[in-house]
C-alpha cells in the first residue's frame, strides 16, 4: 500500500483503541477551528454570533464521537436517532449560508469519526476554499438588496393594489409576499418585497404610506434574510 493510500485509509481498529479515539477527536476539533476561521473570514462585513462560531468548532468532534460510539451497532444507531429526534433548535437560522457551514461540519465530523482522517482534511480544505472563493468573488450576489416592507392596515381597507401608485413612484419593483390578520381580524399585516429607486426619500415614502393606512405601523426590514413573522 502506498503512503497516500495509507494516509487516506481508515484509522479505526476493532475494538477501537484509546489512542485512535483521542487522535480522531483532536483532529475533528482542529478541523472545526479551521472551518470557524473561514466562517469568520467570510462574515467580517455581515457580522456573526460567537455562539455559532463555537458550535462550528465543537460540532465535528461531537459528530465524530457519535460515529465512534455507534460503530456498526444497529441498536445504538436507532437509539441515538430516537434521542436526537427530541432535540429542537431554540432559534431559527437567519442566513442560509450558516446552514451550509453546519452541514459541512457534520460531513467532516462523520468522515473523521469513520476514521478517514486524510479524507476529512482534504474535504475540509476543498470546501473551505470553495466557500471563501465564492464569498470573495461575490458569486450570485445581486447588485441591489431587496427590502421587506410590513404595513398594517384596517380590515375595511382593500389591500389589493391600495399602495400600487406609491410603489410605482418610489420603487423599481415590488411584490406582495404575505397577508396576515391580527386582533381578531380587525387588522391586516401586508408584507412586500421591494427594490427602491436610487436616492429614494424614505421619509416621504413612509409618510405617504401612513396617510393611507391610517397612521398604523409601517416597518422596513433592511435584512430580507431575517425571519419574517
Amino acid at each position: 500500500m502506498s503512503e497516500l493510500e495509507t494516509l487516506l485509509s481508515t484509522t479505526i481498529s476493532d475494538p477501537l483503541s484509546l489512542n485512535n479515539s483521542i487522535f480522531i477527536c483532536v483532529t475533528a476539533l482542529c478541523l472545526g477551528i479551521v472551518i470557524s476561521l473561514f466562517y469568520m473570514l467570510t462574515h467580517k462585513e455581515d457580522g456573526y454570533e460567537t455562539s455559532f462560531v463555537t458550535t462550528l468548532v465543537v460540532l465535528p468532534a461531537i459528530i465524530a464521537i457519535i460515529i465512534l460510539l455507534i460503530g456498526s451497532n444497529i441498536a445504538r444507531a436507532f437509539s441515538l436517532v430516537a434521542v436526537f429526534s427530541l432535540i429542537r433548535f431554540r432559534s431559527a437560522v437567519n442566513d442560509l449560508k450558516d446552514i451550509t457551514y453546519v452541514l459541512m461540519t457534520v460531513c467532516i465530523g462523520l468522515t473523521a469519526g469513520m476514521g478517514y482522517i486524510g479524507y476529512s482534511i482534504i474535504f475540509a480544505v476543498i470546501l473551505c476554499m470553495a466557500l471563501y472563493l465564492l464569498d470573495k468573488t461575490n458569486y450570485g450576489k445581486s447588485k441591489r438588496k431587496a427590502i421587506l416592507l410590513r404595513i398594517v392596515i384596517p380590515e375595511n381597507l382593500n389591500y389589493q393594489k391600495v399602495f400600487d401608485d406609491i410603489f410605482t413612484t418610489y420603487t423599481d419593483s415590488f411584490a406582495l409576499n404575505k397577508v396576515k390578520t391580527s386582533d381578531l381580524g380587525s387588522l391586516v399585516t401586508l408584507t412586500y418585497k421591494i427594490n427602491f429607486k436610487k436616492d429614494t426619500n424614505l421619509k416621504l415614502f413612509i409618510d405617504q404610506i401612513r396617510q393611507r393606512n391610517g397612521n398604523l405601523d409601517v416597518t422596513l426590514t433592511l435584512n430580507p434574510l431575517g425571519k419574517c413573522n
